[in-house]
């Protein structure tokens, strides 16, 4: 059971959408905040990044170079342009055609040319996974010769389906860019310092927390207590709940709670599951009981909840 992978799944409500963005100088492109995770690729040229008055995303404009990439985790709008205080258009909603795996934009002058893949992960941010939501409001990892080999090569072909498009295109890229995430933030965890104290970097580090991780993930209904996760990562009671709470953020049990609650909630988005059969797969003995922590948590029963996904 992979914790990174199901923790993305569970926040997934579409697939990601991609705009393929050429530029020449003078240019600028504005980009509305979006209900997800924004992410930005360099695949030729330079460019930088500024945020829009009263956003967190960035203290400052960003110089970006080729091969750049950067992952904005609440969506913030924020402007693309070869410098600042060059003209600015805005994105319409137009770019992305429904018939086509990525979109194309094309503005600017006759100067200098930036070609990137700009796009958006359609993701709950209503109740993000902590693992997501503890991430800086941008990330940016920089181009560099031997670093983030996997990353680099996502990225390598991202450019090469974009720049050559031949049969298998359109699978190929969707698929390149739901890997390209998951490439974002393993590299991102991975620059973590190995001595920081909290946190999901040094949970994930952490062996005992990562397999605690991992069982709770692998079966939220089993009935977990704390002395049995405890037991089964070889710590006692006492210090496994302090050393959990202390990189995760909160109790053991107030987490396989979140966790039971997220699955619910992803059974209940994308398939006609019956609710007794949520009710046994999240740890829940009955239809009642399932409802009465689901209103708790989510302010709908399931039911509703799923009329309302399902409507929106």
């Amino acid at each position: 059971m992979d914790v990174l992978t199901e923790a993305l799944s569970s926040m997934r409500t579409g697939r990601p959408s991609s705009v393929r963005t050429e530029g020449r100088a003078p240019w600028g492109l504005r980009l509305p905040p979006i209900a997800g995770s924004g992410f930005h690729v360099v695949l030729q040229g330079t460019c930088w990044l500024v945020p829009l008055a009263g956003t967190p995303c960035a203290p400052a404009p960003i110089a970006l170079g080729p091969g750049d990439v950067v992952f904005l985790r609440a969506g913030h709008g924020h402007v693309l342009t070869d410098q600042p205080g060059s003209p600015v258009v805005d994105m319409t909603g137009d770019a992305v055609p429904p018939d086509s795996p990525i979109g194309s934009v094309t503005l600017g002058g006759d100067g200098a040319l930036t070609r990137l893949l700009c796009g958006a992960y359609h993701l709950d941010q209503n109740r993000p996974h902590p693992l997501l939501s503890h991430l800086p409001a941008l990330v940016h990892l920089p181009a560099s010769r031997g670093r983030h080999p996997e990353l680099a090569a996502a990225v390598q072909l991202l450019g090469s389906e974009l720049e050559n498009p031949r049969t298998g295109s359109a699978g190929i890229v969707p698929s390149l860019i739901d890997a390209l995430l998951l490439y974002i933030l393993r590299a991102w965890l991975d620059e973590q310092d190995a001595s920081t104290g909290s946190g999901w970097a040094a949970a994930l580090r952490d062996p005992a927390i990562a397999a605690a991780l991992t069982a709770i993930h692998a079966d939220p209904a089993a009935p977990w207590t704390v002395a049995g996760l405890a037991a089964r990562v070889g710590l006692s009671r006492a210090g496994f709940a302090r050393r959990f709470a202390a990189l995760i953020g909160e109790p053991p049990l107030a987490y396989l709670t979140r966790w039971r609650m997220t699955t619910a909630a992803r059974l209940l988005r994308e398939g006609d599951t019956p609710l007794s059969t949520v009710a046994t797969r999240t740890g829940y003995g009955s239809e009642y009981a399932l409802g009465k922590a689901f209103k708790r948590e989510y302010g709908l029963a399931p039911g509703s909840y799923r009329r309302q996904v399902r409507a929106a």
